[in-house]
């Protein structure tokens, strides 16, 4: 027997003993960032042999026939005027977004999920008593009626969160974070809080209990998704019992990057499993400008969701004549076509970010502190300045600033002015490139990489049939159990017993020595 054929056989063999499962993978939202994420959970598991049927806005060019994808980018219909307000940078500018807290982000993400449910491909599938899945992960975006997916196809739930750690995840497998040292998801400080932060982080989680106690999600469940469960021939679950029946949170984060917070055995630290091993080559006409920039390169983009071409058009040159004055080469991400440039300035509709970060000739990044954008960085080492518009990407921010490899900027018509002055800190501090150094050998130092841990857990899940040996004990304790008012009420009811005993006793003992006198 040849030696080829024998190495053939012998893999065989192998993959003979590897179970592969069939796997749905929900991401819903209508943001290029969130879909890459879902992505990257697709490729590592595709590459590990399992089938994936991937619910996204973002179809990507797959000829992978373990690969399902439903089209969803109809959800983009289900996103308010005021949403799409909060990611216009001459809106925020000028004034007129529309600030979205919790209460309206929750109804928004209710509509764009229940949406999904109605799509009709997405219909189809849930409405198939032949489909059947091993395990379900959901994207988490501050609402749960995901857990519907489960629901209707009998299998544990895995929730992904895109952001930082936050209480109200951590409540659904354990229990809520303390808010006087912990951040919210969207919070623009982080710990330690001086006493008014405190306070407000206190104030806003009073408030969003009180929000998902209205009874919103559980009338959607009730509504749309108990008939499909029970077309199935299956008893629907109450919807608090779903809510706190998920096996897992695989999280975007890392300690590299946040908060070293105390977490439960079934919360698992993932970030940076969406960056693959292997660098990409650089398209030519880009890699030209980078080899060639002697002095270095300030790549400038503004992520997915904000554009560039949104600025006001006196900003724009007022960017442009300050990056003309540099002695790097600027690479912009922008939208649209501009001419005249500076001989030192390019822009390009698309840019290959993992590729420019990491060639060895990029020596800064001008980002919107968006979470994939911060983690990329450090995964190249790269320092940051950082102009936070919205969502999560100020307590981004406050981080990278906090660790010491960032700097914060913030969006104004003085942009140009203070951008120029913030550049000239970062390269004139060697402090900022050393700590991007030393956080980068923080994140990379694991025992696994992060994609390997992904797939490890979510095939443990499906081994463990839920992962039930994971569950923390809190979820089982009601919440006037945890304060122990159940013991002060014995307390005090002791205590009344014992003052009404001692004052009975007491008069008894005053009246007969009263009768003795007489």
């Amino acid at each position: 027997m040849s030696k080829s054929l024998f190495l053939f056989l012998c893999i065989a063999s192998l993959l003979c003993f590897c179970d592969a499962y069939k796997v749905l993978v929900v991401f819903s939202l209508s943001g290029k960032s969130h879909s890459i994420l879902g992505y990257g959970i697709v490729k590592h598991l595709l590459k590990t042999g399992h089938e994936v049927t991937y619910i996204t806005a973002f179809p990507e060019e797959s000829s992978d026939p373990n690969l399902t994808q439903i089209d969803v980018s109809s959800n983009m219909v289900a996103l308010p005027k005021s949403y799409k307000e909060s990611l216009n940078l001459k809106t925020v500018l000028e004034g007129k977004a529309v600030p979205l807290d919790f209460d309206i982000i929750h109804n928004l993400m209710n509509a764009v999920e229940m949406n999904t449910y109605q799509i009709e491909n997405v219909s189809k599938l849930l409405n198939d008593p032949e489909q059947k899945f091993d395990v379900v992960i959901a994207e988490w975006m501050f609402t749960e009626i995901c857990v519907g997916y489960a629901a209707i196809f009998n299998a544990p739930l895995i929730w992904f969160s895109s952001v930082q750690t936050h209480w109200i995840i951590t409540k659904l497998i354990d229990e809520s974070l303390h808010p006087a040292y912990n951040a919210e998801a969207i919070a623009h400080s982080i710990p330690p809080f001086n006493f008014f932060q405190r306070a407000h982080n206190l104030w806003t989680q009073l408030q969003v209990f009180y929000h998902l106690t209205k009874g919103r999600q559980e009338t959607l469940y009730a509504n749309e998704i108990v008939p499909i469960i029970k077309k199935r021939g299956l008893v629907p679950p109450s919807f608090n019992d779903l809510l706190y029946n998920s096996s897992l949170v695989l999280s975007n984060t890392h300690v590299s990057y946040a908060a070293a917070t105390r977490l439960p055995q079934n919360y698992k630290p993932i970030g940076g499993f969406h960056i693959d091993e292997e660098v990409k080559p650089l398209p030519e006409d880009l890699k030209k400008v980078m080899d060639g920039a002697s002095n270095g390169v300030i790549y400038f983009s503004m992520g997915s969701n904000l554009k560039s071409k949104e600025m006001p058009d006196m900003l724009k040159k007022e960017l442009i004549k300050m990056f003309s004055d540099l002695k790097y080469t600027v690479l912009w991400k922008f939208e649209e076509e501009f001419f005249d440039l500076p001989e030192n300035v390019h822009m390009v509709k698309w840019a290959p970010q993992h590729s420019i970060l990491a060639h060895p000739n990029c020596v800064l990044f001008i980002t919107h502190g968006g979470l994939l954008s911060t983690i990329e960085s450090i995964h190249f080492v790269v320092p940051i300045i950082a102009i936070p518009v919205f969502g999560d990407q100020f307590i981004n921010v406050e981080w990278s600033v906090r660790k010491g490899f960032g700097k914060r900027v913030d969006l104004s018509y003085t942009l140009a002015e203070d951008l120029k002055a913030a550049i000239e800190e970062v390269f004139a501090n060697p402090r900022y490139k050393e700590i991007a150094k030393e956080t980068s050998l923080i994140y990379h130092d694991r025992p696994v990489s992060p994609g390997a841990e992904l797939v490890h857990w979510v095939e443990h899940v499906v081994k463990t049939k839920g992962a039930l040996h994971l569950r923390s004990p809190a979820l089982f304790v009601p919440l006037y159990q945890k304060l122990y008012l159940d013991v002060l009420v014995v307390i005090l009811v002791f205590l009344i017993v014992l003052y009404k005993t001692a004052r009975c006793l007491f008069f008894k003992e005053k009246i007969t020595n009263k009768k003795k006198n007489n």
